[in-house]
């Protein structure tokens, strides 16, 4: 039968929150700007994705009731059964790259084998791309991003390359060398800063949800875990607005052309916010634009993202599984001018990063993998009811990526979101380059795309307070005169115009000076 454990509370959380129009799976993206060859992904795969059991065990659900389901070696594992080739039809741009990702996004995996796949994607441009899909039971943002490191090197040589390295038999405190290394030391450094009451506040929080009467006694000694606890449990409903309705199975994929990080911390420092702050701001512009070109009322408006944070130990970097809490950010839709609504976006973060709400929602996680199903959907619907986006930043690295011998071209990636939420919104960075990708419900938000061009639209309008102050160093304020937008003489980008009267960023079909979306609207 092979080995088997129990899947920890907080993955069999995630596991039991899968309903057909919301799968629990994550779905990642990486392009190529030429082909790879096959049988070296495969060596990659096997020589150093399957150094993680997890990717050869498939999911059991116990026969006993209440027992918690539990991972099993799939005894008939054949990793050609998780490998796939497609080939895009022509034109094979990344509208029909887009249209693809939909579509496997909206398939549900197989359980009766390791929940992932990986499909080998060729006719894409030159290249090709991976599109990979795994439950959101085998690991977290922070985890899969170790897992691709591990798969990757920072030269094509070594990404040929697969020593042979003895699996511990226990997790490993060490660190590992290299650019890998340098990304757990940064994460470890940011993690020592924030565990030290997670523990003790995860414990109470597992306790207050399971035993309600603990709530009580927590609040009368005015602890800040009951009144958090309190606060994410009984926290009203978002207002209702079009991204809020019943689910289709049917979802859309979308990402942005690359933004320049460069830019971004540029935007950062003159305004005196973080990289976080401008490209949430800039998100919050593009779906502020999107409601109000379908005449919604928007004035006032502010409704939440749920945004996972990272409550991993040091020595639990390099581990699977689901080590994350939950926190309710909202998004000042209602405010109009860009950097007002940054300054916004920048105070209510930092509002967040003085709460102990993410390890409090890791605790109510702990206590609905510990529930019967009825509650364990009622508690979903919970959570689901108090936002309308999930909101995902990972971080990637600096330098570019070599996988099987060919470098890394682009990166994206998109969370599930549980319940009845219809949005997502994912931000990744990689190779000095800053990415957004957005995964929609198609019945609900049918075109992401436009979502994707407001962002652009806000950015513009942000990185156009750098063009302003850049003479005098200075930070922006509200008194400087709004400048002229300056248009950059880039032959390989749309020459399409976008609301804000900046121009399109998305690069031109060939043959054409506009992109997919522009192409489409003059036809």
């Amino acid at each position: 039968m092979g080995k088997s454990e129990p899947l920890s509370n907080v993955d069999a959380a995630w596991l039991g929150m899968e309903t057909p129009t919301n799968l629990m799976m994550v779905t990642g993206i990486l392009t190529f700007k030429e082909p790879l060859n096959v049988s070296d992904i495969q060596n990659v795969l096997n020589k150093r994705l399957l150094k993680f059991d997890r990717f050869k065990q498939r999911i059991i659900q116990s026969k006993l009731p209440f027992a918690a389901p539990y991972w099993q070696d799939d005894p008939t594992f054949n990793i050609n059964a998780h490998v796939h080739r497609l080939a895009l039809p022509t034109p094979g741009d990344q509208k029909a790259l887009q249209e693809l990702v939909s579509d496997l996004m909206s398939t549900p995996l197989d359980f009766t084998k390791s929940p992932w796949q990986m499909h080998i994607i060729e006719n894409y441009g030159k290249g090709c791309a991976l599109i990979v899909r795994l439950h959101h039971a085998i690991a977290d943002g922070m985890a899969l991003i170790y897992v691709l490191l591990s798969l990757t090197d920072m030269t094509p040589e070594a990404s040929l390359h697969h020593p042979e390295v003895e699996k511990p038999a226990e997790p490993s405190h060490s660190l590992p060398g290299g650019m890998l290394g340098a990304w757990v030391q940064q994460t470890a450094n940011t993690l020592r800063t924030s565990r030290r009451v997670t523990q003790r506040i995860v414990q109470e929080s597992t306790a207050a949800v399971r035993e309600p009467s603990r709530l009580s006694d927590l609040a009368a000694k005015g602890t800040d875990i009951a009144l958090t606890t309190g606060r994410v449990v009984f926290r009203s409903p978002d207002p209702p607005t079009i991204f809020r309705g019943k689910l289709t199975v049917a979802k859309r994929a979308n990402w942005s052309q690359p933004l320049r990080l460069k830019d971004v911390k540029a935007i950062k420092k003159i305004t005196g916010t973080t990289i976080n702050d401008v490209l949430i701001a800039a998100m919050v512009g593009g779906l502020r634009s999107y409601l109000v070109g379908r005449g919604e009322e928007v004035e006032g408006l502010n409704f939440r993202a749920v945004v996972p944070v990272n409550l991993r130990k040091e020595h639990e970097i390099g581990t699977l599984g689901n080590k994350f809490g939950l926190v309710y950010l909202s998004l000042p839709v209602g405010i109009a001018d860009p950097f007002d609504r940054l300054q916004e976006v920048h105070r209510r973060m930092n509002q967040l990063k003085n709460t102990p709400e993410a390890a409090v929602a890791i605790g109510i996680l702990n206590a609905m993998g510990m529930s019967p199903m009825e509650v364990r959907s009622q508690s979903v619907s919970m959570f689901a009811n108090k936002a309308t986006a999930v909101m995902t930043n990972v971080p990637g690295l600096p330098i570019p990526l070599y996988l099987a011998g060919k470098q890394i071209d682009q990166i994206m990636f998109w969370a599930p979101q549980a319940g009845g939420v219809a949005l997502g919104i994912s931000i990744l960075s990689y190779a000095g380059k800053v990415y957004l990708g957005i995964n929609t419900d198609a019945g609900l938000i049918p075109d992401p795309d436009t979502i994707i061009e407001g962002f652009y639209s806000e950015f513009d309008a942000l990185l156009d307070l750098v063009e302003q102050v850049k003479p005098t160093k200075a930070k922006f304020t509200k008194k400087t005169k709004k400048p002229v937008k300056q248009q950059q003489d880039d032959p390989d980008r749309c020459h399409a115009v976008t609301q804000s009267g900046s121009r399109c960023r998305n690069r031109s079909l060939d043959h054409s000076h506009y992109c997919h979306i522009h192409t489409e609207r003059k036809n």
